[in-house]
């Protein structure tokens, strides 16, 4: 194989300069790419009896792509999902080669001719309102623990904010004034203002009246030791927070709660309380108002809502007679003979 194909250089500057320089995603995403690219390589070695350093782009070929595929779901147990993801991350990097030599091109359309899987759509969770009150019902603000933890989950909940971008802010980021607001930094280095209700500013300025380190770079919330809060420390705090909670109400143990979880619920209650999809788009940092558009989907109280103000009522003194297109026989037996 030529020189120029070795697989480690393309690897290298798709992981440090693609990713990140020009596309402007998170290290965390890198790292999901990273990951993904690993398990690939490990794949290529067994599967062409080759060092990693000997491998090339193209023995990334169609064929060892779908055993390596199946190697997935079969050995490793991944889902559809996850399936989808893994090849989903390999057709990124071929484009990325082949934008980089031409002549890696047809490998990259016939590796691209590799189809996703269908993956049956699953409903986002979400909270009503009486099961996030159950949630911020659960610390104890009698303690520093509690009143840090119903700190954050009010955050999450006020601002949309994703478990690393809570983790992120630090006590500089909040904008005071009449209306409080906090910068968020979002994915791709993209940074966005939400506003904060009293309330929220409230409890975040008694938080910060207990630390001693109140310096505009220093994290705003953090752990038990002073070390700032991981976006893991914020998962496992809202798992435990939900276990609590179930104990009273038990509907939360049907749902898959999360941070996640808790920035859909924002997105839907914002949607119930009348906001357009716009401002939520940009309150969430949305780059498209597609994906904002799916929480309004998941509303089964809002569809409800619409159909009713559909629902149509005979006027006054006239007999619904049913479609007008029953009444002709000809269309009836143009759509019979289909």
């Amino acid at each position: 194989m030529a020189k120029h194909s070795l697989l480690g250089p393309y690897v290298r500057r798709f992981l440090l300069e693609y990713l990140i320089s020009d596309r402007g995603l998170s290290r965390n995403t890198q790292k999901g790419y990273r990951d993904v690219i690993r398990l690939l390589v490990r794949f290529l070695e067994s599967h062409h009896h080759s060092d990693a350093t000997q491998l090339t782009v193209e023995h990334i070929t169609p064929d060892a792509v779908r055993a390596f595929l199946k190697h997935l779901e079969k050995d490793n147990g991944n889902s559809a999902a996850t399936r989808n993801h893994r090849l989903a991350v390999i057709h990124s990097f071929l484009r990325f080669a082949a934008s980089q030599a031409p002549e890696l091109l047809d490998l990259a359309t016939q590796v691209q001719g590799i189809p996703l899987r269908r993956v049956p759509s699953q409903p986002m969770p979400y909270l009503e309102k009486a099961e996030m009150d159950a949630l911020l019902a659960v610390p104890n603000r009698d303690h520093a623990q509690g009143r840090r933890d119903y700190a954050i989950l009010l955050f999450l909940y006020n601002t949309g904010a994703r478990a690393q971008e809570a983790a992120d802010v630090t006590i500089g980021d909040l904008i005071p004034g009449s209306s409080v607001c906090v910068r968020i930094r979002g994915k791709g280095g993209k940074t966005r203002i939400c506003p904060l209700w009293p309330h929220t500013a409230n409890v975040l300025r008694d938080l910060l009246a207990e630390r001693d380190d109140s310096a505009s770079q220093r994290p705003l919330f953090i752990n038990v030791r002073g070390a700032p809060m991981t976006r893991f420390g914020i998962h496992t705090l809202v798992e435990r927070i939900v276990l609590r909670a179930t104990r009273t109400l038990p509907s939360l143990g049907t749902k898959r709660i999360s941070p996640h979880a808790i920035r859909r619920t924002a997105a839907v209650h914002l949607l119930r309380s009348g906001v357009d999809v716009n401002t939520i788009r940009a309150w969430l940092g949305h780059v498209s108002v597609e994906t904002t558009n799916r929480y309004a989907e998941v509303d089964l109280e809002m569809k409800a809502k619409a159909i009713a103000m559909c629902t149509v009522t005979p006027k006054e003194g006239r007999t619904y007679q049913g479609p007008l297109w029953r009444k002709d026989p000809e269309l009836m037996a143009f759509l019979d003979s289909l």
